[in-house]
């Protein structure tokens, strides 16, 4: 009940079309309760052998026998209104209203001859079913839009709350998993809005039409049938508890599926370097085969109810017909018209009863798939702007880590008591062994994750204070894994600056060494470059990058191994391009080639999360330090002609 009401906060905006969309199905359920209705004058005329019309009590009576008109009955409004003056004035009580409606209805189908009788009968059916269809149609239009928007609602909301979940959160769950909760679960999701309104609202009016006829045609009769729907109600409510369990495993499954799919496209050059195909076709495999058995159970559970209900329905039919029966053709309490139509609004009533059997297996697997998604809603982000947060918007003097300290959940402390300042302007290199915490203490600065202890300043102002949104604008950020969108050129490199011109973008490729390799492709800019980049090399892809960089134009740069799985050549235009990034920026560049940074203005040695050391190339050099020993490894014990009188080597590359 809960994941149902939530989902109608979805509907609410949309309530003008359910609205509408619940009057035509009620008007299109009292048209089939008139359909029914149209037994009794088809039968009389069918089976009377004398009279169209038959007699009825006191003034009411109309009598048209075969080629003698009746008494005109006018419209079916007018008798219907003729039926209320006389109850309301006391001419006939209640119990006449049946023979009078009847008498009244046949007068409306009165003619001269029974053919013509049966031709107005033939005629008023076109019209009914007629409007009827019309009614549905609109109603299922009305559905349609209703349910699709609701579903894009939906969908909108997960994928912007995604976008402000943290990285902590995209860390634990698989892609494939989330990539299934807004395609896979928000289409079950469908599935509940179409079975509540368009399934179970319809077949429940249509239900109480047809039983309310059966009762006022013989409310003994009719408790045979109301008999039959405790049971039907209870077999389809248990069934529907079961349903649902087994829904929330099946979509688990059909997660793992996509999951892998997912991983498996996405990694498929390492697949077949590896020659792995067969290990991701059995892990495949074995989910899909997973999934076909608990959807075969799930399936075969749902399907019971259909005929169980259909049996219930079956058994009470037979009893109203043996007692129906012995009424018409012994006691005589009913006549055989009468009988026959209580018997079509009898069987009637099975139907919607399973239809709305069907409906609810369609209600849980929404539900169960609503859970999921609600679930994923409610996970709130673990860094987020703080009540009250104001912009920030420049760096004016330093950058400031004071005792930070960190921890992925609660694993053990990756940074200790970390103490390190930045001034405006300054290029700070940060090295050190892999796993040593680099990328993690960069990554605190824009708040992609917050610090267990310790707090990070931005000119004094804690950045937990400032408005995240702003906090991030102040930033550029290249990394070694350059992550590029399966859009133009053009538009990756003006990502983030939304409304960048054309000229901006060029002056930007250019700076970044870019626009020669740019306007070489077929569509130059307008280029599509596939997902991820797969278009171009990792030296193009990481000139756009730094392209993109250039054109936000941010105070403070990160470079995260920027250069390091580049050859030389598309080093150097990396390298070239990155040195009229750095003019007038501060900037923070991790590197595990240590050729790369030894003209920072300072360099941060990271070892086992604290830093172990602190200077200039030449500084740490003289120290004969951790960095000493991982240049040395690097680059060995090379002839000390290019040297200085300290033996520290001389050359000055550039970034």
């Amino acid at each position: 009940m809960r994941e149902f009401l939530r989902l109608m906060r979805y509907v609410r905006p949309y309530w003008r079309r359910l609205l509408a969309a619940l009057v035509c199905m009620t008007v299109f359920a009292a048209l089939s309760g008139v359909s029914l209705g149209m037994i009794l004058p088809f039968v009389n005329v069918l089976f009377e052998e004398h009279a169209l019309v038959s007699a009825g009590a006191g003034d009411a009576v109309i009598v048209a026998s075969a080629g003698t008109p009746g008494e005109p009955a006018g419209s079916a409004g007018e008798l219907l209104g003729a039926v209320a003056n006389d109850i309301e004035s006391g001419d006939i009580g209640l119990g006449g209203v049946k023979e009078e409606l009847r008498v009244r209805l046949l007068a409306v189908f009165a003619s001269d001859t029974p053919e013509s009788a049966l031709l107005k009968i033939c005629l008023a059916l076109i019209i009914v079913f007629l409007v009827r269809a019309i009614f549905r149609y609109v109603q299922t239009l009305l559905m349609i839009t209703l349910e699709q928007r609701v579903i894009r609602d939906l969908r909108n909301a997960i994928f912007s709350h995604l976008t402000r979940l943290s990285l902590s959160f995209f860390q634990r769950e698989q892609t494939g998993q989330l990539i299934s909760r807004v395609t896979n679960d928000v289409m079950l999701v469908r599935g509940a809005l179409v079975a509540t309104f368009a399934d179970m609202f319809r077949e429940a009016l249509l239900a109480m039409i047809y039983l309310g006829v059966a009762v006022w045609i013989s409310w003994r009769l009719s408790i045979i049938t109301v008999l039959v729907l405790p049971p039907m109600m209870l077999l389809i409510g248990r069934i529907g508890i079961r349903l649902r369990r087994r829904n929330v495993r099946i979509q688990e499954k059909m997660a793992d599926i996509t999951s892998t799919l997912e991983e498996s496209i996405s990694g498929i050059r390492v697949v077949q370097a590896f020659g792995m195909e067969k290990y991701e076709k059995g892990r495949f495999f074995s989910h899909t085969a997973g999934y076909l058995r608990r959807f075969v159970r799930m399936e075969a559970l749902g399907a019971l109810a259909g005929p169980l209900t259909e049996f219930l329905g079956v058994v009470g039919v037979v009893v109203i017909l043996w007692y129906g029966g012995r009424q018409v053709l012994l006691a005589g309490t009913i006549s055989s018209d009468w009988f026959l139509m209580f018997l079509a609004a009898s069987l009637s009533t099975m139907q919607p009863l399973r239809n709305i059997s069907r409906a609810n297996t369609r209600l849980q697997t929404g539900l169960a798939a609503a859970g999921r998604v609600f679930e994923t809603l409610d996970t709130e982000p673990v860094v987020q702007s703080a009540p009250g947060a104001e912009p920030i918007c420049r760096v004016d003097e330093v950058i400031r880590y004071e005792g930070v300290t960190f921890r992925y959940d609660t694993g053990p402390d990756v940074l200790h008591s970390v103490d390190l300042s930045i001034r405006r302007g300054e290029v700070v290199a940060i090295v050190g062994p892999s796993g040593a915490g680099k990328t993690t203490l960069l990554d605190l600065l824009p708040r992609f994750y917050d610090p267990a202890a310790g707090r990070i300043t931005i000119d004094g102002r804690d950045i937990k204070e400032a408005e995240l949104g702003s906090l991030r604008h102040l930033m550029g950020i290249v990394t070694q894994e350059t992550i590029l969108f399966n859009d133009t050129l053009g538009a990756n490199i003006a990502y983030g600056v939304v409304d960048a011109g054309r000229r901006e973008i060029v002056a930007a490729a250019e700076a970044a060494n870019a626009r020669e390799f740019i306007e070489a492709m077929p569509d130059g800019y307008d280029t599509v470059i596939g997902e991820r980049g797969t278009r171009l090399s990792g030296g193009e892809r990481q000139r756009i990058a730094i392209a993109r960089a250039l054109l936000k134009d941010p105070p403070i740069l990160i470079f995260d191994e920027a250069t390091s799985s580049l050859d030389t050549e598309s080093e150097r235009l990396v390298q070239g391009a990155i040195e009229r990034l750095l003019e007038g920026r501060t900037v923070l560049i991790i590197a595990h080639r240590l050729s790369t940074v030894r003209n920072a203005d300072r360099i941060i040695v990271i070892d086992g999360g604290s830093i172990a050391e602190s200077g200039t190339h030449v500084e740490l050099m003289r120290q004969d330090g951790l960095y000493r020993h991982l240049y040395e490894m690097q680059f060995g014990d090379e002839d000390g002609d290019d040297r200085g009188d300290d033996g520290i080597r001389e050359q000055q590359p550039t970034f």
